[in-house]
């Protein structure tokens, strides 16, 4: 049986031992045969060139290399240069994000403010050589006005010429059905590729979900929080979990799997090997 495709998100590193440590662990999740490697990047090309050497290095290795794309208060030819510089290295897989709002930004600024103005620019410019994926937020983004309005904008995404996207992680497959049943009854039928986070530590996934707005259920959150230092006891059962939520996403259609890996390959390896790849 052919399983989803797997791909599986890093971040740029500020060493070179960072580095050499990052080439180790993309050899290992290569062994799963991804789609892509991704590469984060901070808002305002903060560590675009953190981001370029990444991209750089998994090209070499042979995989597929996606960098991210924040857009906020870019030039619109700022942003094409850039796309050019990826498209002259081998990249065909873009992330297209609005990315964080810095401090002070208001909507009147000078600069691309949205993500799907960017998602239309990089159709406009480059056709289709670029694969374009975008942003989706199953529990709704933190930012959103409202469920109905944060809808909206992933299908003015969609509509600007995504060819499909990755959600914010989740621990409850309920609400990656009901979202994606959501945005097909808008008309929108684009891939949508679930994002999973490994849980490592409890007190860092409370941290990264109070920030992002991702939902830890109630049960798991006392589970976890039960099991205190015991660090052994919080691996087995997040393991369990995320395992058993892939599981079910799979088999009820979901197109593949998209990692969140923190530039770590144990847990991410553990939870493919237990899927069957």
């Amino acid at each position: 049986m052919n399983l989803p495709k797997l791909s599986f998100e890093f971040f740029p590193t500020r060493t070179p031992e960072g580095r050499a440590k990052q080439v180790f662990t993309r050899k290992q999740l290569s062994q799963y045969s991804p789609d892509f490697f991704s590469c984060t990047s901070g808002a305002g090309g903060s560590t675009r060139e953190g981001t370029m050497q990444t991209i750089k290095d998994i090209i070499s290795e042979g995989t597929a290399a996606a960098p991210h794309l924040p857009c906020i208060g870019m030039q619109p030819q700022e942003v094409v240069a850039l796309l050019n510089e990826y498209k002259n290295i081998g990249v065909r897989h873009i992330v297209a994000l609005r990315g964080d709002i810095p401090s002070g930004m208001g909507a009147g600024t000078d600069g691309m403010f949205y993500a799907n103005e960017l998602v239309s620019l990089i159709k406009n410019e480059f056709s289709n050589h670029f694969h374009v994926e975008v942003a989706a937020y199953p529990e709704y983004h933190p930012q959103a006005r409202s469920a109905e309005d944060d809808l909206n904008n992933f299908v003015r995404k969609a509509n600007a010429g995504a060819d499909s996207a990755i959600t914010q992680y989740f621990y409850n497959a309920d609400a990656y059905f009901r979202f994606v049943d959501d945005v097909q009854g808008r008309g929108v039928d684009i891939p949508i590729i679930p994002g999973i986070m490994p849980i490592a530590s409890f007190s860092k996934l409370t941290r990264f979900s109070d920030t992002c707005g991702a939902e830890i259920p109630r049960w798991l959150r006392l589970r976890l929080q039960s099991y205190a230092d015991d660090t052994a006891s919080i691996k087995a059962l997040a393991l369990d979990v995320v395992t058993e939520m892939c599981g079910r996403l799979l088999r009820e259609g979901a197109p593949g799997l998209h990692f969140y890996t923190l530039n770590q390959a144990g847990l991410v390896s553990t939870i493919c090997q237990r899927l069957g790849y």
